[in-house]
């Protein structure tokens, strides 16, 4: 499922980001490359406004396109305009917590996530997914298992350490 985001919205959100930060579109960026290439052939298309004089106007690759919106036109015109061209609405997503880019994405029949829930679907890469054969085992060891641990570790059950 393509993504368009609203980059300055979403980057609002995240922990680690600041919007005052002249490398936050292209931290942004790296970030969504990372969960683009967790979900192979996934495209996202991220808008921003204007951006910084010699920021670099193209970050594009690994699955993200980035464009800068320039004057007088704004990023929330720009995503408005691009919703309404988008032909497959069911397949795509938008994020976005402005509510006229959210509110045109639901008229135009384009599902809309909040960039709130979005950051937090982002802040779950850096989690650790527990396997499922660690959660079999994760159990206590039965009094014969630890008597065995004892004996095999040369130590008796009775046995105590000091301070």
């Amino acid at each position: 499922m393509p993504i368009l985001i609203d980059g300055h919205n979403l980057i609002g959100q995240l922990p680690g980001i600041d919007l005052a930060d002249p490398d936050d579109e292209a931290r942004l960026v790296m970030v969504l490359r990372r969960y683009a290439a967790r979900r192979r052939g996934r495209k996202i298309v991220v808008i921003f406004d204007g951006g910084v004089y010699g920021h670099p106007g193209n970050l594009n690759g690994y699955g993200v396109e980035a464009h800068f919106v320039r004057m007088p036109a704004n990023a929330d015109s720009e995503l408005i305009r691009r919703i309404r061209a988008i032909r497959r609405c069911s397949e795509w997503l938008v994020v976005s917590s402005d509510r006229a880019v959210a509110g045109a994405a639901q008229a135009h029949g384009v599902p809309v996530l909040s960039a709130q829930a979005f950051a937090r679907r982002l802040a779950a890469l850096d989690q650790p997914k527990a396997s499922i054969q660690a959660k079999r085992n994760d159990r206590p060891l039965s009094a014969a298992e630890v008597e065995e641990w004892l004996r095999l570790f040369g130590l008796e059950a009775d046995d105590e350490e000091g301070p």
